[in-house]
């Protein structure tokens, strides 16, 4: 469904008015309008390019999916592309693209799915004069890098119960890998989505008949929340990174362990296993078919597996 809003004086003076109308609104001083619309309503993103003379080149992008986020200029607008994140209760992270048109009197998104219903929450919750399209713009970054930040919030969170698991006497590995996995898919999803929004909040600035004095320390406020989502969501990488070879080495660990308590009881075990064998061969030995022949024996056993038991348990191998 395609929303369209009208601002004039800083004052919401007009809702939801039809697109072939959207140039004669803008015709009138001071007003500012946004327009959203839906990847996949070809026909209401044509007549938006003809209203506002939009490059054929950015509605090209905005029809095509999976856009790296960037901010492109042409002569009489801007074109970015963002991305909003969710992760579920799973760790799977979501993304949801928007493209954005910026006019000097107009700000366009098209998107399948984000919640726009919050930035226009914020625009009429705003201490900022919403006369502007720069405002309009700064609250829209400010939700999509909001969403980084929550996102990270959310795997950090488990990332942490993973270190428990690592830890545990009897973890389930096959589930640790699973979740581990998912973790890695997730953050390398959301670091292609954080990553350049760093290099597109530093050029909007540079526009200031975009971004003028007012707004500049809003927009400053959201490149340092960006910049904080990167270097969180990279940190957060290196620690899968660290948490995986842990518990690869904590595996290997236990292994070598198991190895070593094996060798030790085959080695004990291979001493009665030599001597019942020596005594069963079919030949005259000292102490044949004698009483004191079976005790010598036995009493080899046990001394000799003894000596070994203590010899290993010192050695910390039983």
């Amino acid at each position: 469904m395609t929303h369209t809003r009208l601002y004039r004086g800083a004052e919401l003076v007009e809702k939801d008015f039809p697109l072939t109308e959207l140039g004669e609104r803008l015709a009138v001083p001071d007003s500012v309008a946004w327009v959203d619309i839906g990847h996949s309503d070809d026909g209401a993103l044509a007549t938006i390019g003809d209203e506002l003379g939009l490059h054929e080149l950015a509605l090209e992008d905005a029809r095509q999916r999976r856009q790296r986020p960037k901010l492109d200029r042409y002569k009489t607008h801007l074109f970015l592309t963002v991305y909003g994140v969710s992760v579920d209760d799973e760790g799977a992270l979501t993304n949801q693209e928007v493209s954005v048109f910026v006019t000097d009197r107009a700000l366009v998104t098209v998107h399948d799915g984000f919640d726009m219903a919050a930035v226009a929450r914020r625009w009429d919750e705003s201490p900022l004069n919403g006369d502007r399209v720069g405002v309009l713009l700064h609250a829209l970054l400010d939700i999509v890098v909001d969403s980084h930040l929550v996102a990270a919030a959310a795997l950090d969170e488990r990332i942490e119960s993973l270190d428990d698991v690592v830890f545990e006497e009897r973890p389930d590995i096959r589930e640790l890998q699973r979740h581990a996995v998912r973790l890695r898919h997730s953050l390398g999803a959301l670091r292609r989505a954080v990553l350049p929004m760093r290099e597109v909040l530093s050029e909007l600035p540079r526009d200031k008949t975009l971004v003028d004095g007012e707004l500049d320390p809003y927009y400053a406020d959201v490149r340092d929340h960006a910049i904080h989502a990167a270097e969180w969501t990279d940190s957060l990488r290196e620690h899968v990174i660290a948490l995986r070879e842990t518990q690869l080495n904590i595996q290997s660990n236990r292994l070598n362990l198991i190895m070593k308590k094996v060798t030790g009881w085959a080695a004990i075990i291979a001493i009665p296993t030599a001597i019942t064998g020596f005594y069963g061969q079919n030949v005259p030995y000292p102490g044949s078919q004698e009483p004191w022949g079976f005790w010598m024996s036995s009493a080899t056993i046990v001394l000799l597996s003894g000596g070994l038991y203590l010899m290993f348990k010192r050695k910390d191998w039983l």
